[in-house]
């Protein structure tokens, strides 16, 4: 429960914005949708889009070579979706050295797994990198999430 005796905080009223839309959720779904989930969807749609556009500066802009392209925009992205989700989802307020150790170990898994084993390997097969990324992207959301909610900022 947040504190309404001080004043209101951006991470606040993200919070508060979250929970308003999943409890308005149709056919029960408001019991089964976790406002922190949708909190998630938002900050980490925000930060593929930083994913993607790295993506196609570095590799169609820059001409990098494509790993290294998936590589810069993956960083990043990553690394400010920790800072969102620890600030305005998950309102942490654990040591960050910890929490960013444990998450280090939970992006390289995903980096590993699902940006190079699913993204690189799909576009190995033809598919455009796009296209692959995208469906990389759906596979590392819901580690991304499980890993966050019940790992990285477990309470």
């Amino acid at each position: 429960m947040l504190d309404t005796t001080t004043p209101s905080t951006g991470a606040d009223r993200f919070t508060r914005f979250c929970a308003a839309v999943v409890a308005r959720l149709p056919f029960g779904l408001s019991r089964l949708v976790a406002p922190t989930f949708l909190g998630f969807a938002l900050i980490n749609s925000f930060t593929f889009a930083v994913d993607l556009a790295l993506l196609t500066l570095c590799r169609g802009g820059l001409g990098l070579p494509l790993w290294f392209s998936i590589t810069v925009g993956y960083l990043c992205a990553f690394g400010l979706a920790f800072v969102l989700n620890r600030t305005f989802n998950f309102h942490s307020h654990a040591p960050v050295g910890r929490q960013a150790a444990v998450y280090l170990v939970v992006v390289i898994v995903n980096y590993l797994a699902f940006i190079l084993g699913v993204g690189a390997g799909l576009t190995a097969l033809g598919l455009d990198y796009h296209l692959s990324r995208l469906l990389a992207g759906a596979c590392e959301a819901v580690y991304m999430y499980t890993a966050l909610r019940w790992v990285v900022f477990r309470r």
